[in-house]
């Protein structure tokens, strides 16, 4: 796959499925601008990915839920980066795993001010620019949870269904601008995740993997590269991607 000329934009780069789509589109050629709150960690990968691919890169220290932050980082990029091809919109988290009547009102609206309103503030800053090219591609990754409810994750699989709901709409209301509009949904997936749900508990985030084989970052950078590299007539709508290990989101095989 060669997506050389091709400028992407990763938002949540700093780890995980984030980092992983950075290698992957920076060794297929591609220019990666990339934001994270973390943003001594995407230097490192700024440097690294020099290093490997020779790849240009811009990194941008932004979080997300600060819409303000948002429409200034973008109205202040370099000229050279403006022009954004695909819109990776990874940035995303889980906190907790209580039932709704013991959930804790901060994780909800963490979860809720970067799933829902971080994806809806990036996306509003760049597609209007896609639009006015008449090309383009937002890349939203969602969950196996935007499509399954499961015991004690209402609000981070309510959060994920609000994803599932607003690529369908993006899709709708971007219908003959030339910009495609796909959703790549992981199950279990071997990141920083678990532990980020957990509050740090490296333990109770191991037993999240035990037994089975999950996916990996790179799994899923994998497929995201290659849906962002189908023809321009074609667009790869929903994928969703599982372990051989799991069946949905509560039946995973541990023999």
């Amino acid at each position: 796959m060669n997506l050389s000329g091709q400028t992407v934009f990763i938002t949540g780069a700093s780890s995980g499925i984030g980092r992983a789509c950075v290698s992957a589109f920076a060794a297929a050629g591609a220019r990666v601008l990339m934001c994270a709150r973390r943003v001594e960690r995407l230097h490192q990968l700024a440097a690294e990915i020099d290093r490997d691919h020779g790849a240009d890169s811009h990194a941008l220290a932004l979080d997300v839920r600060d819409r303000e932050a948002v429409a200034a980082a973008f109205s202040g990029l370099p000229a050279a980066w403006q022009q954004i091809d695909v819109l990776v919109n990874n940035a995303g988290l889980s906190r907790g795993l209580e039932p709704l009547q013991q959930g804790s009102h901060d994780d909800w609206e963490e979860m809720i001010d970067t799933n829902v309103k971080g994806l809806l503030y990036v996306s509003r800053a760049l597609l209007p620019a896609m639009v006015a090219r008449g090309s383009g591609q937002v890349i939203n990754i969602g969950s196996i949870a935007g499509r399954e409810v499961y015991p004690s994750g209402a609000v981070y699989c309510a959060s994920k269904h609000a994803v599932a709901a607003l690529t369908a709409g993006m899709r709708l209301d971007l219908n003959g601008t030339g910009v495609r509009v796909s959703t790549v949904d992981p199950g279990l997936v071997n990141t920083e995740f678990a532990r980020v749900r957990f509050h740090g508990d490296q333990q109770r985030a191991e037993q999240t993997y035990s037994g089975m084989t999950p996916l990996s970052g790179a799994d899923v950078a994998e497929v995201v590269l290659w849906v962002a590299s189908r023809p321009a007539h074609v667009n790869a709508a929903e994928i969703l991607l599982l372990p051989s290990d799991q069946a949905s989101a509560t039946v995973v095989d541990r023999s």
